[in-house]
């Protein structure tokens, strides 16, 4: 069982099961605590303390143990004496500088407290007041500070080291503190598998290939309204999708679907998109519209520039704060056209418009005879 799991089991706090697994020289599994891991275990010291007997380096003993070189640095530099490094008195030593309850550095130095405080009341932000106590007091170790600390001082229940109406003082202003997952932790955004950017043939970055195709939502009040966009990366050239009552994943597939599916089969190259819900169906839109489709990373709209960029030329027409289910169908078509017809600098000069028939009336586009 796990540490957690067998504490829960015999009614003892999960802190304290852990505590005693590494004092039996048990392991916790890995996964369970993080990539870090847990705490070193007895068996460790002892394990690190005949390596270095044998003269291993400290990346070589990392290695050995699965450990990061810099927790055996640490390790040996915390508990190394003239008699060298002993690990029954560095595991004594560890536990001793576990034990709770512990007061942090906030709570045991008043000057700091009150500094901190009055930062807050002027409404800077924790980074602000960590930085210029710093610069200020370079040489007062006593009132250096992370702003973590801060943060925790304020969130972290059972500390009590700052007022908890000093919260509002925050820009943000929440009473809780908001939780963000690790890269590692994050769940599987859709039930089938995304195709990342990663994964994007090399010639649709340069967009000498046309045919590849960005394509994201404008959201309206009271974000139930939205309009999808879809532009081509090599002439800019803009279809808006028409989502009238809803923009979930079955709305967004057929419109994308049927909008693509007027396009000549050299004109669907790709699709890229964020990893937003509304393509909960994307495998779908990959079928039915024969249109492979990449995701962007999360919280990368960088990704997909251009259609970040025709989104903020849109908002002249589909002003942000509005509702956008009362523009009907030939609305959106002559937006559309409007935007497709606006000479650009990226095209020297010419219209998407004239792109893309330029590019229509070529006998070959990417290898494959056209249809004017």
């Amino acid at each position: 069982m796990a540490s957690e799991a067998a504490a829960c089991e015999v009614g003892v706090h999960p802190r304290t099961g852990q505590r005693w697994a590494q004092e039996s020289g048990g392991r916790v599994p890995a996964g369970l605590l993080g990539p870090a891991g847990s705490s070193l275990t007895f068996d460790e010291r002892i394990q690190i303390a005949d390596l270095k007997l044998a003269r291993w380096s400290v990346r070589a003993i990392a290695r050995e143990l699965g450990r990061d070189p810099s927790t055996i640095s640490r390790e040996l530099r915390r508990n190394d004496s003239s008699r060298g490094y002993g690990p029954h008195w560095a595991h004594r030593q560890a536990e001793l500088r576990r034990s709770r309850p512990k007061s942090g550095k906030i709570g045991s130095c008043p000057r700091l407290r009150q500094a901190i405080e009055d930062g807050l009341e002027q409404e800077w932000s924790p980074e602000q007041i960590a930085c210029r106590l710093r610069r200020d007091f370079p040489d007062d170790p006593e009132l250096h500070v992370s702003h973590e600390t801060t943060y925790q001082a304020l969130y972290v229940q059972g500390r009590g080291e700052l007022r908890r109406e000093l919260t509002k003082a925050l820009r943000t202003g929440r009473t809780r503190r908001k939780p963000h997952r690790q890269p590692y932790e994050r769940r599987q955004r859709f039930v089938e598998p995304m195709v990342m950017l990663s994964d994007r043939p090399a010639e649709v970055e340069d967009r000498a290939v046309p045919g590849h195709w960005e394509g994201d939502l404008i959201i309206g009040t009271p974000n139930t309204s939205a309009i999808g966009t879809l532009v081509e990366r090599s002439t800019r050239f803009t279809m808006l999708v028409h989502l009238p009552q809803r923009h979930d994943a079955i709305a967004v597939r057929d419109g994308v679907v049927a909008a693509i599916t007027t396009l000549p089969e050299q004109l669907r190259g790709s699709l890229t998109w964020d990893q937003g819900s509304e393509m909960g169906l994307h495998h779908e839109i990959k079928v039915q519209a024969d249109l492979p489709v990449y995701f962007c990373d999360p919280g990368s709209p960088w990704q997909r520039g251009t259609n970040e960029n025709t989104n903020g030329l849109l908002r002249q027409y589909f002003p942000k704060g509005t509702d956008l289910s009362s523009h009907p169908r030939d609305h959106l078509a002559d937006v559309a056209a409007r935007l497709n017809g606006r000479p650009r600098k990226s095209l020297g000069w010419d219209t998407p418009a004239e792109a893309l028939t330029r590019l229509l009336s070529s006998p070959q586009t990417n290898g494959v005879a056209t249809t004017p």
